[in-house]
């Protein structure tokens, strides 16, 4: 199996270190967010890695290099020209995946112990086209599901702007009505299983140039099966601030 790790970011919310490093290369306890989630990957057999690089994209590319890495084989995908987001992201790295196979993608600045393994089971249970781990944890913005655990929406508590995906009767239970408080609001983890067949679609629904997974994710959400895999529990930092390095310090040795 392959896997994306999204590490071409600005970084702007981890400055200073961002002013003259890629956030990929922050330090937790000696090791970088880039080798930590290269190292995650493989402890689940994947060792065939697509990195995408805008921000300092050099010092990820020497960095990979010189630590022949990490025992991985490892493509870059190069993103200099313009920074594309992670839906813009994925699209571009199309050709370097294999053609008919499942995937994994999860971004460099997010550390987490979700077992890979639990996350492909439930994705192949189900027989969706995405799914990804989720939290019951605090965020300014969250993706709304259904009883079955399947997206139906996105909402920022910050704005209180929401999204609301108008998905097909039989997915709503007989005698009610979805509402605010009959959706499950859950903190997106970043670790995502991904069926080949998306990147039909993103080209089908005109996606191009710079977009989140997220705008894909309820654009799709009516008409495929998109899921949300409960992983409370498990360890997961956000690794976006400074102050953060300490927290990711604390729980990943």
């Amino acid at each position: 199996m392959q896997a994306m790790i999204f590490s071409a970011g600005l970084g702007t919310r981890f400055k200073p270190w961002t002013g003259k490093h890629p956030k990929a290369l922050a330090l937790v306890n000696g090791k970088s967010l880039l080798q930590r989630n290269i190292e995650y990957l493989q402890s689940f057999g994947i060792n065939d890695i697509i990195v995408n690089v805008h921000h300092f994209a050099d010092q990820i590319e020497t960095a990979v290099k010189n630590n022949n890495g990490w025992r991985s084989n490892i493509i870059i995908s190069d993103e200099r020209d313009e920074v594309l987001e992670t839906g813009g992201g994925l699209l571009k790295a199309k050709k370097f995946f294999t053609p008919g196979e499942r995937f994994i993608s999860c971004n460099v600045d997010i550390l987490t112990d979700l077992d890979i393994n639990k996350l492909i089971a439930f994705h192949e249970k189900h027989k969706a086209l995405i799914s990804f781990g989720v939290m019951n944890r605090q965020t300014s913005r969250y993706l709304l599901f259904n009883e079955n655990m399947r997206l139906c929406g996105w909402e920022n508590k910050k704005t209180n702007k929401q999204r609301i995906v108008a998905l097909p009767p039989l997915e709503v239970p007989e005698g009610k009505e979805w509402n605010s408080g009959g959706r499950s609001p859950m903190a997106y983890s970043c670790v995502v299983v991904f069926e080949y067949d998306i990147f039909r679609l993103m080209e089908e629904n005109h996606f191009s140039g710079k977009f989140s997974l997220i705008d894909v994710y309820l654009k799709l959400a009516a008409d495929h099966l998109i899921m949300g895999y409960d992983h409370s529990g498990d360890k997961l930092v956000d690794v976006g601030r400074p102050e953060s390095v300490a927290v990711a310090e604390l729980q990943f040795p």
